[in-house]
C-alpha cells in the first residue's frame, strides 16, 4: 500500500513528465528515477505504517464485539436490550474498520 501525500503526488508526477520525455528523446537522466524511487519508497513505508495501524484498530473492534457478547450473555433481563444495542454497535464499528482494512489492502 502506497500513501502519498499532496506534495509528494505533484512531485513525482512532475517528475514522471520528465522521464516521459526524456524517454521519447531517448536520454534518460538516472538521477530523476532515483528521485522516484525514494519517494516511492517514503509513501510505502507510510502506507504500511498506516495499514498497521488498521490492523490494530480491526483486532480493538473484534475485542469489543467478543465484550460486548459476554457482557450481553450475563445481563439481567431488564438490560438485556442495552446489552443487546452495545452489541449491534460493536459490530456496526467492527464492520466498519474491516471494510477499511480491505480497501487499503486492496489498493
Amino acid at each position: 500500500m502506497y500513501s502519498y501525500t499532496p506534495a509528494e503526488k505533484r512531485q513525482r508526477n512532475k517528475l514522471f513528465r520528465k522521464v516521459f520525455r526524456q524517454a521519447l528523446a531517448d536520454c534518460v537522466d538516472p538521477v530523476l528515477g532515483r528521485q522516484i524511487e525514494r519517494i516511492d519508497q517514503s509513501a510505502a513505508e507510510r502506507g504500511q505504517r498506516e495499514l498497521n495501524a488498521l490492523h490494530t484498530v480491526r483486532e480493538t473492534d473484534r475485542q469489543a464485539v467478543a465484550n460486548a457478547k459476554a457482557a450481553m450473555r450475563i445481563a439481567s433481563r431488564q438490560d438485556r436490550a442495552a446489552a443487546r444495542q452495545k452489541v449491534r454497535d460493536a459490530e456496526q464499528q467492527l464492520r466498519r474498520s474491516e471494510r477499511a482494512v480491505n480497501r487499503a489492502e486492496n489498493s
